[in-house]
């Protein structure tokens, strides 16, 4: 991780967010340093006065560039990628963008959404952890099946071919908190379980990995 405090771009983020770490990912890419300015969620810190000045609807990610203030993930890997276009995230094939906004678009509307640590503790103390469980795992396993089907012909080493794309950043932590924390049965998804483990291979992905973050458990 290119953690550096002097550095203009701050980003504002949560160690086990995968929206966050979407936007570490896209950090390490391109090489950029950023100052690591820890949220913590599970104390509200994401509601606190003072951060909501920052992002009135009180998510993580936040990224501050000098004056430029940012929120949601998209929005910040849209900014980065058009103000340091130098290492690309989007391919120039247009129907190979269309898939790359798509991919993203399955996972930060269709699976991230409905699965996130507010509706699982809604549903938690609502209906019980197994209702939770099963909950999680039908909205991902949904999700993750279009994604399978969708990268059939598209994929190669990484999702839309040989080279890292925006597809990538945002499949990887999705994939990571489907299996690492729910125990999602991959069997299902032989091309997403491949290209997870593409991903642990590269270190600008494991460098944003929840459990390398600064406010991790494992960390304190």
């Amino acid at each position: 991780m290119a953690v550096d405090e002097e550095s203009p771009l701050k980003l504002y983020s949560f160690w086990a967010s995968t929206c966050a770490q979407r936007v570490r990912i896209a950090l390490n890419l391109k090489g950029l340093n950023f100052q690591y300015k820890a949220v913590d969620i599970l104390k509200g810190e994401h509601l606190a006065p003072e951060y909501l000045k920052l992002n009135p609807v009180g998510f993580v990610p936040t990224l501050v560039d000098g004056d430029v203030v940012i929120a949601d993930s998209f929005a910040i890997i849209m900014y980065l990628e058009e103000k340091y276009p130098e290492r690309p995230l989007l391919p120039t094939d247009l129907v190979k963008r269309a898939i790359n906004h798509q991919v993203a678009n399955i996972v930060s509307s269709s699976i991230q959404p409905l699965q996130n640590l507010i509706v699982e503790k809604y549903i938690e103390e609502k209906c019980g952890t197994e209702e939770k469980l099963s909950w999680v795992h039908m909205i991902i396993g949904k999700g993750f099946l279009a994604l399978e089907k969708l990268l059939t012909v598209e994929a190669g080493n990484f999702a839309t071919g040989d080279q890292i794309y925006m597809a990538d950043l945002f499949l990887a932590p999705q994939l990571h908190r489907a299996i690492e924390t729910f125990n999602l049965d991959m069997s299902k998804f032989p091309i997403l379980s491949r290209l997870y483990e593409e991903y642990k291979k590269i270190a600008a992905f494991q460098d944003a990995a929840p459990e390398n973050q600064p406010d991790a458990p494992s960390q304190n």
